[in-house]
């Protein structure tokens, strides 16, 4: 059975953090999903990069997904913070140990949730100051803790996607793929 992820896209999302992560997981054989909660399919991201998202949140069910991505970008995550679906979503999934990956400014979404208590994440820097005590690891760019992965920003965009494919796919496909694309 093939594996799946949902990338949710809101206007000013930061470009790199939605598609290096995409890109990682197809060429490790996931299908991907860039889900717009705009409402539209094309999405403005920031520095003005448009994207043509394949599906509307309102038209797919978020927990359908083996893995659930939050990129961030200050006005996108505000964006996203806005889905009530999204919120539901994440709540489900959290609770239930389901996979759910977040980078840059949008782990401060699961923080504001309450879905980061006991847990351990990074994000941009900064943004950390809603994250529960002795949440902020600041010492590295991607995070696993569990079921939840959590990234820095732009700069580990790419890092961010191998481990979102090594959680669903195991460490030879995400060791290949890093390989392939001299991801070091």
């Amino acid at each position: 059975m093939k594996k799946t992820a949902a990338i949710m896209i809101g206007e000013g999302f930061e470009p790199v953090e939605a598609v290096a992560p995409a890109d990682v997981l197809r060429r490790g054989g996931v299908e991907v999903a860039l889900i717009s909660v705009m409402g539209q399919l094309n999405v403005e991201g920031a520095q003005g990069v448009e994207l043509v998202t394949g599906a509307l949140e309102r038209d797919v069910d978020l927990n359908d997904f083996d893995m659930l991505i939050v990129p961030g970008g200050s006005v996108g995550v505000d964006n996203l913070s806005r889905c009530g679906a999204l919120a539901d979503a994440l709540r489900e999934r959290m609770a239930e140990g389901r996979l759910t990956a977040s980078i840059c400014a949008g782990p401060t979404i699961l923080a504001d949730l309450g879905l980061l208590e006991g847990r351990k994440a990074v994000c941009y820097p900064g943004c950390q100051d809603g994250f529960p005590a002795g949440t902020y690891q600041s010492d590295v760019d991607v995070c696993v803790d569990g079921n939840l992965i959590t990234a820095t920003g732009p700069g580990s965009a790419l890092w961010f996607g191998v481990a979102c494919l090594r959680a669903l796919m195991g460490d030879d496909v995400a060791d290949q793929v890093a390989a392939d694309m001299l991801v070091k």
